[in-house]
């Protein structure tokens, strides 16, 4: 495109980039009741691809039909009915060559939506509520129940429930996949020290905080072709309490980095408020950073958080990320790569216009042109 390192041709596996500029994954809740995705979420995420943007992550999916699921109207990859609705959305973005990623979540203590159980019924590695207060743009309202503290079965369930989604994941005709191990959802919650109060082998230290995601990881990894991607994303902070932090400091940092890098991860994406402000002391790494200096070299890091501004995102990369993701940044101008090489004014984000009422896709953000070859 341009001189700009942003848009460096670069490569990830065998995947080939156009750039380093990718859609985060957003919270929508416009599947259908069954958890199918829709021929809108097929026009909203190809428009992305039309804009510009190296590469998408979709929004959290639900992982089995047991507690994964964390929002009403939230997509599933559990089903063979799942499994065909989204290759309607995978066909759609490969029309532009561009790959495209399925984000698979167990939401953990933090759903606040689940038709496959009766009542308000959570699981979680201990029984720790969430504090604050469920989102009514995302259909809650009140508090987080108190979740059951996972036993051996319910862990096994999480766990094949991951691995089978990650199959269905490359029979839909996705790229990749990225656990979701950030913002207070299961996965995060095992490394929480907060969240997690266990006393058998997934507690304790951060080496035993890490062992179930790196044990998830490495399972999904085993499971699925070896040019197929597998990534994690990665976060302190959580949807509950913006502000929680690692007690062990860069220290846990480093545990959980060469850990799941050492299980099998393709990519680590991390996640923050500001990607470009220290996280560990005044003067110490932000994530990323941490990230870049504790993965191996086969394991790419991915930085999101308020790398909207182009000279931001350039301040991510020279810091020793690889690739990028925007997500409200993203919204506002979904042609953003094409804006920005092109020297163009950017949109900013107006949460009116999007997550109000709902965090229901908007009639504005699904085009009606180009159509898609089953319309």
């Amino acid at each position: 495109m341009t001189d700009d390192a942003l848009f460096d041709a670069t490569s990830l596996n065998d995947l080939s980039l156009s750039n380093r500029v990718g859609l985060a994954p957003m919270t929508r809740i416009s599947a259908t009741d069954e958890g199918l995705a829709t021929n809108e979420m097929a026009h909203y995420y190809r428009k992305f691809a039309d804009g510009g943007f190296g590469f998408l992550v979709t929004e959290g999916v639900y992982t089995d039909d047991a507690y994964s699921q964390g929002y009403l109207n939230q997509p599933g990859l559990v089903t063979d009915d799942h499994v065909e609705a989204w290759t309607n959305v995978t066909d759609a973005v490969h029309e532009v060559d561009t790959p495209i990623f399925a984000q698979l979540m167990h939401a953990g203590a933090q759903s606040q939506g689940n038709p496959h159980l009766d009542g308000d019924r959570t699981l979680a590695p201990s029984a720790v509520q969430p504090d604050g207060q469920k989102a009514e743009a995302y259909g809650g309202s009140g508090e987080f129940a108190v979740p059951k503290a996972a036993d051996e079965t319910d862990l096994e369930t999480a766990r094949e429930g991951f691995v089978r989604a990650a199959t269905n994941a490359v029979e839909a005709g996705f790229d990749g996949v990225e656990l979701h191990g950030a913002n207070g959802y299961l996965l995060n919650e095992f490394l929480a020290a907060d969240a997690n109060r266990r006393d058998d082998e997934y507690g304790g230290g951060p080496e035993s905080r890490v062992k179930f995601p790196a044990e998830v990881l490495s399972a999904v990894t085993d499971a699925v072709p070896e040019e197929f991607v597998v990534g994690i994303r990665v976060s302190q902070e959580k949807v509950t309490d913006g502000d929680y932090e690692w007690p062990e400091g860069e220290d846990a940092a480093a545990v959980f980095f060469e850990e799941l890098s050492a299980a099998g991860a393709d990519y680590v994406h991390t996640t923050e408020t500001d990607a470009t402000t220290p996280t560990f002391g005044a003067d110490g790494p932000t994530l990323a950073e941490a990230a870049a200096e504790y993965v191996t070299d086969d394991t790419v890091v991915i930085a999101n958080g308020g790398l909207g501004g182009p000279d931001a995102a350039r301040a991510a990369v020279d810091a020793g990320a690889d690739l990028f993701t925007l997500g409200t940044s993203a919204l506002a101008n979904p042609d953003w790569p094409a804006r920005v090489a092109a020297g163009d004014d950017l949109d900013a984000f107006d949460p009116a216009k999007f997550l109000a009422p709902t965090a229901g896709l908007s009639d504005h953000e699904v085009p009606s042109d180009p159509p898609l070859a089953d319309d």
